[in-house]
């Protein structure tokens, strides 16, 4: 009888221990989810860690290319854009992305693009990071965009068929950096590492871009497709196109949210002009129509006599505010009719004045683009005041003490709707002229 209790008592024991051990299994082990998979974001598997990657490239004898991104809105309005660029889905193909394109952002130009255009966001978002990368769909295709200055020629991997090469072309030193990321592309495409290559350029304001002929597809290189600032003469929609100049990211000037105070509120000046004034240029003329009759009383003018490529946290504050409390922003040429001006005024709902004169900047073929200068914003009928002269001025500004301000405030309305109109024009075209190129071309 013994022998038995201490055989149930064994029994019970060994139970309980067992069932102890199950228990603590599950609750240490069995309840721990696997880890996602890092994502690689057009990155293949075995890319170099990030902190070798970044190490690397600062080594690189590219390194020393300028980066000067735009600063980061705050999350609130990071979380809109990102819920925006997500809604974008072109109907005909019910949200399907089979297309896959990623771009290198090596110009601040791509900023205006990424981030004002394709409404995308970047991470991280500490705008000092060596890499920073975002993905959007639009249409058919999935984007993918990395940029920063540890983005560097053979120090990342490639796992895509399709790429965009954001360069900056405006200047010797700057094409010197652009060749050799074109010498780079141009090699994964001869060895078959890539499949497809275009590139978006800020060419130069004389459009003396004769540099990057021998990369464009059509004279043995390997570019397919052009996008380029400024009225070239090169400009035919087949395989070169005109990409706006946008606002100066590389002053960092940011996205801007329109708010009620922006278009219902009454504005103090007539009209602003922040900028630089060269000797023997309409600028000079501009400036002294202002000070006839009081008009630069009723205007805020910050003229200075040399250009300065940066600007500071005061200089960026002023300029801002001047654009938020005008009704008009003058828009003076400079070496080129296209300013950045033109663009920053559109983001505060203030109507730009543009002379609307062929200066010693390029303006495309006349003969066959009648509207230029400034074609590609009259060709989707920019609601701008366009003037041949300065001496317009005074009667424009005497106009406009007439307006009340409701009248001026759907103005607003009107311009602001357009800008928007005209990125998201843009976005779609961009995407699908690069659809029906490369899609074609793997048909092909």
């Amino acid at each position: 009888m013994r022998l038995t209790r201490k055989r149930l008592c064994s029994f019970l024991i060994a139970l309980y221990c067992l069932f102890s051990l199950y228990a603590a299994y599950h609750v240490f082990f069995g309840g721990r989810r696997r880890m996602p998979a890092p994502s690689l974001r057009g990155l293949r598997k075995g890319a170099v860690p990030a902190r070798e990657r970044r190490g690397r490239a600062e080594q690189s004898t590219l390194r020393s290319e300028e980066w000067n991104p735009w600063e980061g809105d705050d999350k609130n309005e990071q979380q809109q854009r990102l819920k925006t660029s997500l809604q974008i889905v072109n109907k005909s193909t019910k949200g399907k992305t089979d297309f896959h394109v990623q771009i290198w952002g090596k110009a601040a130009i791509g900023l205006y693009l990424w981030e004002h255009i394709f409404e995308g966001l970047l991470e991280p978002t500490d705008v000092t990071a060596q890499w920073r990368e975002g993905n959007s769909v639009v249409g058919r295709t999935h984007y993918s965009f990395i940029t920063g200055p540890a983005v560097v020629p053979g120090y990342f991997s490639v796992d895509v068929n399709n790429v965009i090469l954001i360069l900056n072309g405006r200047e010797k030193a700057k094409v010197f950096y652009a060749t050799q990321w074109l010498l780079y592309a141009q090699n994964l495409v001869q060895t078959q590492k890539l499949q497809h290559l275009s590139v978006v350029l800020l060419g130069n304001e004389h459009c003396n871009n004769e540099w990057i002929n021998q990369f464009l597809k059509r004279n043995g290189g390997s570019v397919e497709l052009l996008f380029v600032v400024y009225d070239s003469p090169w400009i035919n929609d087949m395989d070169v196109f005109q990409w706006p100049l946008g606002v100066a990211t590389y002053r960092n000037f940011p996205v801007v949210e329109a708010s009620w105070s922006m278009l219902h509120n009454e504005r103090p000046y007539l009209c602003n002009f922040f900028g630089t004034v060269y000797e023997n240029s309409s600028r000079q003329v501009l400036m002294n129509i202002l000070k006839q009759d009081g008009n630069d009383k009723l205007c805020w003018v910050s003229a200075r006599e040399q250009w300065q490529p940066q600007e500071t946290n005061e200089s960026l504050k002023n300029y801002q505010d001047a654009l938020l409390q005008s009704d008009l922003t003058l828009c003076p040429a400079g070496v080129n009719t296209e300013c950045y001006r033109i663009y920053e005024a559109c983001s505060y709902g203030s109507i730009p004045v543009v002379e609307d004169v062929m200066t010693s900047g390029c303006y495309g073929n006349t003969s066959v683009y009648y509207n230029a200068p400034l074609q590609l914003l009259k060709s989707m009928n920019a609601p701008f005041i366009f003037i041949k002269n300065w001496k317009e001025l005074p009667a424009i500004l005497e106009k406009e003490k007439t307006i009340i301000l409701q009248e001026k405030i759907q103005r607003r309305k009107r311009l602001l709707h357009w800008y928007q109109h005209f990125k998201t024009e843009l976005k779609m075209r961009f995407t699908n002229i690069l659809e029906n190129s490369f899609l074609r071309n793997n048909k092909g």
